[in-house]
């Protein structure tokens, strides 16, 4: 028994990918406005992200073009059918 590290270092540690969502920090903030937007529209909203969708899209976009995060089709994302600016509310 060995305390103080996991069991399976001593059968062999193999190094894996991340999962799904994991990516890079925006070291740079690179993608700071939008990522500032789209966390303001969550606070704005009671964390509902459903009016914040378009600034989530944004901000995923900004991090595909700089590279932060691989590219990926936006139906693969959940956000195929989010316009790219919002619209507003039907009374």
């Amino acid at each position: 028994m060995s305390f103080g590290r996991p069991p399976s270092i001593s059968t062999g540690f193999q190094v894996t990918p991340p999962d799904r969502g994991s990516f890079p920090l925006d070291h740079y903030g690179e993608c700071k406005d939008q990522m500032m937007a789209y966390v303001t529209c969550l606070r704005n909203n009671s964390n509902s992200s459903t009016p914040c969708r378009h600034l989530n899209k944004a901000y995923l976009e900004c991090r595909m073009n700089k590279g932060l995060m691989e590219r990926d089709e936006w139906k693969n994302l959940g956000l195929s059918n989010v316009e790219k600016e919002a619209k507003p509310a039907k009374d």
